[in-house]
């Protein structure tokens, strides 16, 4: 995939990318942060694929990045972008979209020795931070925990509705926390299964919480002007769909603990029998 492809695919598809830098109702200012946004996905994408052809990823992590990156572009840049901004449901669709479909598929896909493979190897250091962060699955679920909430705050979340820029570090935001959020979660090490089991079940209860909130409003939090309606149906989006996903991982996090005490068990067992 050339780096011209990459751009066409996010930003000349009218039909299926509606929110485009070049299309016609934005001002040049606000062209800016879609351009550089659309061209650090375009690059991205275009490292992990160069990469694959040195460092050949896992089976099954080509697939889970390229989807997320289908499912980002479309977020970010197709029509889903234009109906979060004037209705809270599709915002909340928007937000999951990027927090419990587009994170996971990357922390599946562990693209990082692709891209340094690609030539990435400047951010080095960066990927270190990055990795020690993802090593404690608590300190990843409260820095992905309070990005969550500092962007539902009213004054944040409508300031991301009414400026290009300030939408962008809202889904840049999402995106970065969740993601590493999901990797320290679903590549939690089987000394930490315990501590990833707990980051999960805290970000189930306060996104829970806060999808209660939004459901049961009786008026609009983000203006007068904005439909309750709209919001009760935001709310609900996170409250219960949102928490299949959290379940789901917790879920597997459980198997993956028996699996590991079956295994220990087994491994013990017929050394006892020895020892007879």
């Amino acid at each position: 995939m050339s780096l011209s492809v990459a751009l066409l695919l996010l930003l000349a598809a009218p039909s299926a990318l509606a929110h485009t830098p070049f299309a016609a109702d934005l001002l040049p200012w606000d062209r800016v942060p879609l351009l550089i946004g659309a061209v650090a996905m375009a690059t991205g994408w275009l490292r992990y694929c160069r990469g694959a052809r040195r460092v050949a990823p896992r089976p099954g992590a080509a697939a889970c990045f390229h989807a997320g990156m289908v499912v980002a572009a479309f977020s970010a840049f197709g029509p889903l972008d234009d109906w979060a901004e004037t209705d809270a449901a599709w915002h909340m669709v928007q937000h999951m979209a990027f927090m419990v479909v587009v994170a996971p598929l990357w922390a599946f896909a562990a693209p990082l020795p692709q891209w340094r493979a690609a030539g990435a190897e400047l951010l080095r250091p960066l990927w270190r931070h990055l990795a020690r962060v993802a090593a404690h699955p608590r300190a990843a679920a409260l820095l992905h925990g309070v990005t969550i909430w500092l962007w539902h705050m009213p004054a944040l979340y409508v300031l991301a509705l009414e400026s290009p820029w300030w939408h962008a570090v809202e889904h840049v935001a999402f995106l970065f926390t969740a993601w590493l959020f999901w990797w320290a979660v679903l590549r939690a090490s089987p000394r930490d299964l315990g501590a990833a089991l707990l980051a999960v079940g805290v970000t189930l209860m306060h996104t829970g919480l806060l999808g209660a909130l939004l459901t049961f409003a009786t008026q609009s939090f983000y203006g007068a002007g904005r439909s309750v309606e709209a919001q009760q149906l935001a709310g609900l989006i996170m409250w219960v769909p949102g928490s299949l996903f959290y379940l789901a991982a917790g879920g597997w996090l459980v198997w993956r603990r028996f699996a590991r005490t079956a295994e220990a068990t087994a491994a013990v067992s017929p050394q006892a029998g020895e020892g007879r």
